[in-house]
């Protein structure tokens, strides 16, 4: 079969590393000068700039973006149908799904306490070994976090837009159901992609029906939590904690009240650095273009009507 000719353009700037992906992927960098069909975007936070370079060059017809989570792109109205879009989605799920799973364990075992801890206090702490585990969301974060989960036997009911069952998972529920897989569930961990439906689903109420004992991890949006309602339910110690590796605003501004919460462990959107990233990304670039070169499927497909 006949590969087709694939020129695909780096931006905004040079990155040495995307360059190669695409030799690797059979494809030729070229300048946007050089009617490409194909875009790596490099700058996450560069959406007026993309913006911009897809007006002046229409012929781009397939643009892969470097992160997993599209809102930015979505919410200034940038996807179209008139190409197709990838992201980073699933790209960067094992290590996001290895750092909830550390802030989990931290949380369970009192660690940020213990940290800030200059006496040696009372004994506490929680297993997971066996426990009931809620995760909100369905992609490749989840999946890598299931398996990361099987060892300690937890009992984990996945929340998603559609109720098929996943591997790993002893249920699955939409979430229309979300408050009764909270209760009751001794960790929650939010994995979604942040829609306008899925902002600030966790809030007041939400946090009202989760266990005393339970502990909320976010590695996906801050947005998906309302901040005010985190804060009441950990200064009144409502649930257990929460660990985030996102927050919302974010940066997290100094002098904001969960730095100084007891029962708050945060790490600065460190699940998936750019060290982490970068040949996971590069990998993802080389498949598409070798994807796109025999006419098949792209990976990380993003859904204009969806966001993500």
């Amino acid at each position: 079969m006949d590969r087709m000719r694939i020129l695909v353009a780096v931006a905004p700037g040079q990155a040495a590393w995307a360059v190669d992906a695409i030799r690797r992927g059979g494809g030729e960098p070229v300048g946007l000068g050089e009617n490409p069909s194909g875009l790596v975007w490099t700058a996450a936070g560069a959406v007026e700039e993309l913006r911009d370079v897809l007006r002046a060059h229409p012929g781009i017809s397939w643009v892969q973006l470097p992160m997993a989570g599209t809102e930015r792109v979505a919410e200034a109205g940038v996807l179209d149908r008139r190409r197709r879009w990838t992201s980073a989605k699933g790209a960067y799920a094992e290590p996001v799904a290895e750092h909830a799973l550390a802030l989990l364990l931290a949380g369970l075992r009192h660690l940020p306490e213990r940290a800030r801890a200059r006496c040696w206090g009372q004994p506490a702490g929680q297993t997971l070994f066996g426990q009931r585990v809620t995760v909100v969301g369905g992609g490749g974060i989840t999946i890598a976090l299931l398996r990361l989960l099987e060892p300690f036997r937890a009992r984990v009911t996945v929340v998603r837009r559609r109720a098929e069952p996943v591997a790993g998972a002893a249920r699955t529920v939409t979430a229309s159901h979300l408050g009764a897989a909270l209760a009751g569930a001794r960790a929650v961990v939010l994995t979604a992609a942040l829609t306008p439906q899925t902002r600030g689903m966790i809030g007041q109420a939400e946090l009202g029906v989760m266990d005393q004992q339970a502990w909320l991890v976010n590695v996906a949006r801050g947005a998906l939590v309302d901040t005010a309602a985190l804060v009441g339910a950990l200064r009144s110690n409502q649930i257990g904690g929460a660990a985030l590796d996102v927050t919302d605003p974010e940066p997290l501004p100094a002098g904001h009240p969960l730095w100084d919460l007891p029962n708050c462990l945060i790490t600065p959107h460190t699940a998936d650095t750019e060290q982490m990233t970068e040949p996971l990304l590069a990998a993802r670039i080389t498949e598409n273009v070798q994807r796109l070169a025999a006419n098949q499927e792209l990976e990380g497909l993003v859904d204009p009507d969806l966001g993500y």
